[in-house]
């Protein structure tokens, strides 16, 4: 006579929780991304109040520059004077953090690939695919995750 632990179909076989696992994980992948609309947070000043936790105040971000916040995973640059974005901090060519924002432009320091700080959008490779928008809110002097 078997127990029902060594019964095979006593639980969920490998293929569903792999299948679970993954269907999971492009789930939290697709919220963490964000829309195309309003995503990196083109946030002006008019962003809604709330919003997650305190990354800086505006004033920390130099304009045509920004700040990497690696405990968050998320750079924050002032592309223009008053305007905000926010990526990814995680370079889409080999998964390397990016190191420095100046004149416009985010560098990663693994392979020289460099980003957009308007957009995110590729400048130079070797990476082929921008960095992630990050949704951010600004209001007053705070800038806040979303």
């Amino acid at each position: 006579m078997s127990s029902a632990s060594s019964h095979p179909s006593a639980g969920p076989d490998r293929r569903s929780v792999v299948a679970a696992v993954g269907a999971a994980g492009l789930a939290a992948a697709l919220t963490a991304c964000g829309s195309g609309d309003d995503s990196a947070a083109t946030a002006t000043g008019a962003a809604p109040e709330g919003g997650g936790a305190a990354l800086a105040r505006t004033a920390d971000i130099p304009e045509g520059g920004g700040k990497i916040f690696e405990d968050r995973g998320v750079v924050v640059t002032q592309p223009t004077a008053g305007t905000y974005k926010a990526f990814s901090a995680e370079c889409t060519h080999q998964g390397c953090a990016v190191g420095s924002v100046a004149n416009g432009i985010i560098v990663c320091p693994c392979h020289g690939s460099e980003f957009s700080a308007a957009d995110g959008s590729v400048r130079k490779g070797p990476a082929t695919k921008g960095l992630a928008p990050a949704r951010i809110t600004v209001s007053g002097d705070d800038i806040r995750l979303a």
